[in-house]
């Protein structure tokens, strides 16, 4: 019997690990060429510091409502109910800066439903026009909102498979364009005690975007020249593709005595409109109520004459205390803080207060 359970299992991993890189295949294929060119690259910031501490690198064993953002097959790991609020300083020196609320909820004995909110927080940004180059004394700020909707399942609780969909708006006063992305992943636990973890997530995957609205509009004068009036000419603003990336990674817990985890990660990221990136990071536990952890993320390949390398690679740490606040043990309380090394600015800090009952 264990042995036709184990193998339904490998061959769910299978099915869903091929389908997965089958599809990022035809979708990422990876081309320098077009590094730089897509849109809405706001979906490749992570708002939660825990993930953020490791550069959001850890596919392999993330959990909860934090997951929708990374691999949202760890969306059915949480226990019954986690609410996350968050708060990251985007680019120190700059006045960007993200907003985020996710909630998870377990639905039946396998199943997990999240909804997942993201704003991006420009400031006021002075309007300027030719005129008045130096600014009108008004201010405008875009809006960036991100809404998903996930649902995660587990399968003999070794395999977790996880799908989301996610809604994009972006916009300012007169001009916007609306999105649809999808996610996917799979997270495997095996081993005496789960200690060997293995997970792939595609994000980002959907139809392109395009700007409409009376932004697009201006007035000119008659091409022809034999009357004297104006013209109101419409724009075309060009489609962008979606920053689509796939992740694969893999871990390891080791557990000293019944009080210390110790859990190194590898991840790889195929970026479809970015140079592709490697790297790994050490998560240290004490009785998991104190955690600390560090990672590094490397650019792979040659960067191409006037493109950046990706703006997030290098060092990134973090730390998280998290305490029970009932007897029960399960009702936690959380606090996460995390630094991100960015090139160009000062690095991104990220914070996180979550509540798990």
């Amino acid at each position: 019997m264990q042995r036709t359970d184990s193998m339904r299992i490998g061959k769910l991993i299978m099915l869903v690990a091929i389908g997965l890189c089958l599809s990022a295949q035809s979708l990422i294929a990876g081309n320098p060429d077009r590094q730089g060119e897509a849109g809405a690259v706001e979906l490749l910031f992570n708002p939660w510091a825990r993930s953020a501490g490791m550069h959001t690198m850890n596919t392999s064993f993330i959990t909860g409502a934090e997951s929708m953002r990374l691999n949202v097959a760890g969306l059915a790991r949480t226990n019954k109910t986690e609410i996350l609020l968050a708060h990251t300083t985007l680019f120190e020196g700059s006045t960007l800066g993200i907003n985020a609320l996710s909630f998870a909820q377990r639905v039946g004995k396998t199943g997990v439903l999240g909804i997942s909110l993201v704003s991006v927080d420009f400031g006021d940004i002075e309007v300027t026009t030719e005129n008045t180059p130096e600014g009108t004394g008004a201010t405008f700020s875009p809006n960036f909102f991100h809404l998903g909707i996930g649902y995660a399942k587990t399968f003999a609780n070794k395999v977790s498979v996880g799908f989301l969909v996610r809604a994009i708006s972006e916009s300012t006063a007169d001009l916007g364009a609306f999105g649809i992305a999808l996610d996917a992943g799979v997270q495997y636990v095996t081993g005496e005690n789960d200690n060997f973890k293995f997970g792939i997530s595609l994000r980002n995957i959907g139809s392109p975007m395009k700007f409409s609205g009376d932004g697009l509009s201006f007035r000119t004068g008659n091409p022809g020249g034999d009357t004297d009036f104006d013209l109101t000419v419409s724009q075309r603003a060009a489609r962008y593709e979606l920053p689509s990336v796939l992740n694969i990674g893999l871990s390891y817990d080791f557990l000293v005595g019944e009080t210390v985890r110790l859990t190194p990660l590898a991840n790889f990221t195929s970026n479809a409109f970015a140079k592709d990136q490697i790297g790994a990071g050490l998560e240290f536990a004490f009785k998991e109520m104190f955690m600390a952890r560090v990672g590094y993320k490397y650019d792979m390949g040659e960067t191409l004459e006037g493109v950046s390398d990706n703006v997030y690679s290098g060092l990134a740490a973090g730390v998280t205390i998290e305490v029970p606040f009932k007897k029960d043990g399960e009702s936690k309380f959380a606090v996460d803080y995390a630094y991100r090394s960015t090139n160009p600015f000062s690095g991104t800090h990220n914070f996180t207060v979550s509540f798990k009952m």
